[in-house]
């Protein structure tokens, strides 16, 4: 499982020019599976996106988790994050996995992180979708588990 993580001021997906989820301050998370995947790399990215402290603190230190910063959550399914584009000029996409396991797993982490208490907003598996964001920091991080 491959999560890209970034803080943002806001962001959004709309598809056909429809939104579909948005958030205010929290994360854009980016998340991608492969046919190994299961139940532990949920659980491990759910407890460790729920953790993260890279929020300011009344310091200015990164101290804050997502809950203490009042933040939510906008997570879209991308199955590129598996990408190999080591030869050629055409990616492979054989490491991503197929439709029928990564959509349950993204429902799963969906709903793990919703049961830590976070807020969530989502775009829609498999769809072809327009994401905005404002980076906050700008603070970008890759997750893999």
């Amino acid at each position: 499982m491959r999560v890209v993580l970034q803080r943002v001021s806001s962001a959004s997906v709309t598809i056909d020019g429809r939104a579909a989820g948005a958030i205010e301050r929290g994360f854009l998370l980016l998340v991608g599976f492969t046919a190994g995947d299961g139940e532990a790399q949920v659980t491990w990215m759910a407890d460790k996106v729920a953790g993260l402290r890279v929020f300011a603190d009344d310091e200015g230190r990164m101290n804050r988790d997502l809950h203490d910063a009042g933040g939510s959550a906008l997570v879209v399914s991308q199955f590129t994050l598996y990408a190999d584009a080591r030869r050629g000029r055409r990616p492979s996409f054989v490491d991503a996995a197929l439709p029928e396991v990564a959509e349950p797993l993204y429902e799963q982490f969906v709903q793990a992180l919703r049961d830590r208490g976070i807020r969530v907003a989502t775009g829609v598996f498999g769809a072809i979708m327009d994401v905005a964001l404002v980076n906050d920091g700008p603070v970008t991080l890759v997750l893999e588990r």
